[in-house]
């Protein structure tokens, strides 16, 4: 069973309402709450969507290899997921969904190649991903800058995820990507 279903994107490509989407079409796919030192945005409730860590208390779970991947990115800020996750849901024979960047899709893909399902999901152009990042109202035209510098980096990982997905209308991607998750478990039962 493949029951690691990671999406990764460079920023702004719409990979967390693909996220939301695919749950509420199937709530037996489980969300992966990923640890950061981030403040917390408008709206964000803690272990919900995100478990929002002190730097200490992140770094201390990096010294007990409690992460199975993580990454110091936008600055000075933790993102990670711990294995303790990973591993119960396994055990359990759940799926579970991953947002993801590229470099934390492959160490988890590495960790897990038997488990996992990648999927790596573009705009449909740099001019569109541009509009999505000044449209979220979320980030300064500095942060922006570098989320588009980091864009180049990124797409040299596109060839190490088993799949690719344009977003270019949310709910064509959401079925292509379902079809992907189905494929792959074809003929598996899951949930204990």
């Amino acid at each position: 069973m493949k029951n690691l279903i990671i999406i990764s994107a460079p920023s702004g490509s719409g990979k967390t309402t693909l996220c939301r989407v695919i749950q509420k079409r199937d709530e037996s796919i489980r969300f992966s709450v990923s640890c950061t030192t981030r403040e917390r945005r408008e709206g964000e409730m803690d272990g919900v969507d995100y478990a929002f860590l002190t730097h200490a208390d992140f770094e201390k779970g990096i010294a007990k290899g409690a992460f199975a991947e993580f990454e110091k990115i936008h600055g000075n800020y933790y993102y990670g997921t711990l294995k303790s996750t990973l591993d119960e849901t396994i055990q359990r024979q759940e799926l579970l969904l991953l947002e993801l960047d590229v470099k934390g899709a492959m160490s988890i893909k590495n960790l897990f190649p038997d488990k996992t399902i990648s999927i790596f999901v573009e705009p449909p152009s740099l001019n569109d991903l541009r509009k999505r990042l000044l449209n979220r109202g979320t980030d300064s035209e500095e942060r922006i800058a570098k989320r588009l510098e980091r864009l180049g980096a990124e797409l040299e990982y596109k060839s190490n995820f088993n799949y690719h997905v344009i977003n270019d209308d949310v709910e064509r991607a959401v079925d292509e990507i379902m079809n992907i998750i189905q494929h792959e478990n074809e003929g598996v039962t899951y949930g204990a």
